[in-house]
This record gives C-alpha cells, structure tokens and sequence, in this order.
C-alpha cells in the first residue's frame, strides 16, 4: 500500500466536525424513525417509506422499477416488501395495461387508512427530531445540502418536491 504524502486531502477541524455530525445522523436517525413506525405501525421504516409514496403517487400506483428507484430499493428488495404488504390488503400488483413485461403496485383503500392512520406519529417524530430543532433558514440550508449531496452521489436521482 503506497503512503499518502499530499496534506492537502485530510479534513480540517470544520470539515471533520461536518463529517462527523453528517454521519452521526445518518446512523442515527433511520433508527429512530424505525422504531417509531414498527411501534405504531408494525411496519419497518423500508414499507412505511413505499406506502407513503404509494399514497403520494397518482391513483396510488406505480411501475414497480419507478417504485424501487424511489425508495432506493433494488427490485428484488421491493419485490419481497410487497409480497409480505400483499399479505396484509395494503398493496396490489397490477399488470400494465400496455406492456405486459411491467407490474404496478396500487395501495389499497385498507392500506391508505393505515398509511393515514401511522402518519401523525411519523410525522411528529419527524418534527421532534428534524424540523424543530432548526430555524426556517437552516431548513432551506439543510433542504440545498440534502440536494447537492444527492446530486453529487447520484446525480439521476431526483428528491420528491
């Protein structure tokens, strides 16, 4: 293994403080907010986060591949997702009218109450934990950070509005 010489790509105090607290996050919160739904809902936070795009979706419904890219789920992962949501009514696979080789998933009407009736405990936690703790102006920041990281580590994929 070669020695790195150049100083020029260690992180500096600030830079270093960035990193950390961007990773400490990132450890932290998807915990949280598991705990959270598998509490309320029963769901790991991987189903609550299809159901909620499902919900917010026209007609509730998706091309599966669509699904998974949203979620940032590979095909198979999602696959096992919905055959385990299936066995609950909250989703469907539908074929696709014009294209034989694509599935749909369409939230059911059971699954949009549950989806309607986990949200407000979701979305608190999102608050507490996320929202409030900040002002209008570093949730733009949080908001223009969040965007141009995901730009940089991928930059086809595109946040919801």
């Amino acid at each position: 293994m070669s020695e790195i010489h150049d100083e020029s790509i260690w992180l500096d105090g600030e830079e270093r403080r960035a990193w950390f607290a961007l990773v400490s996050v990132m450890m932290r919160l998807p915990h949280a907010l598991d705990a959270q739904v598998r509490r309320d809902a029963n769901l790991t936070h991987f189903e609550f986060s299809v159901l909620t795009v499902l919900s917010n979706s026209p007609d509730h419904k998706m091309k599966m591949s669509t699904l998974a890219a949203t979620v940032d789920g590979s095909l198979s992962r999602l696959s096992q997702v919905v055959t385990r949501l299936e066995k609950r009514n909250w989703v469907c696979r539908l074929p696709d009218e014009h294209d034989g080789r694509t599935t749909h998933t369409q939230l059911t009407p059971e699954g949009l109450a549950m989806v309607e009736a986990a949200a407000p405990g979701h979305v608190a936690l999102v608050r507490q934990l996320v929202i409030d703790p900040l002002t209008r102006e570093q949730l733009t920041q949080l908001a223009d950070i969040g965007e141009r990281i995901m730009a940089a580590t991928d930059p086809s994929h595109h946040l919801p509005g």
